[in-house]
């Protein structure tokens, strides 16, 4: 089985991030550009602002798990679940070279965060 180099997938992933924020807000600048001629076109400018601001933001906060991840990768706290102290599985870190937490933790913390017991992080 060949070696996966996490650090490499999250370089990928920070390039693709930013490329793809880059082209979101070329793409914003010129939509504004347009002027609305009715209620309609105005809301429909309105939703697609509102896609725009909400995916970028997204984006934004990913963007930044990946890059803490990359300051994590040779150190000994790449690959060790943040809750609980285990190792983070060859086959998460594969999916998700960003991951902070095990699945059974992540599922853990996305759990108290919908019951509102554990804050959102930071956006």
């Amino acid at each position: 089985m060949a070696k996966v180099n996490y650090s490499e997938l999250l370089r990928e992933k920070s390039r693709d991030l930013r490329a793809s924020m880059s082209v979101q807000s070329a793409a914003q600048v010129v939509t504004r550009t347009e002027r609305a001629s009715d209620e309609g076109d105005l809301s429909q400018q309105s939703n697609e602002e509102w896609i725009f601001l909400n995916r970028n933001r997204l984006e934004s906060k990913l963007l930044r798990e990946v890059e803490e991840a990359l300051g994590r990768v040779g150190t000994e706290e790449y690959g060790v679940c943040q809750e609980c102290g285990e190792a983070i599985s060859a086959k998460r870190l594969a999916a998700v070279p960003w991951a902070k937490y095990c699945v059974t933790c992540q599922d853990l913390v996305s759990q108290r965060r919908a019951r509102g017991e554990e804050p959102e992080e930071e956006d």
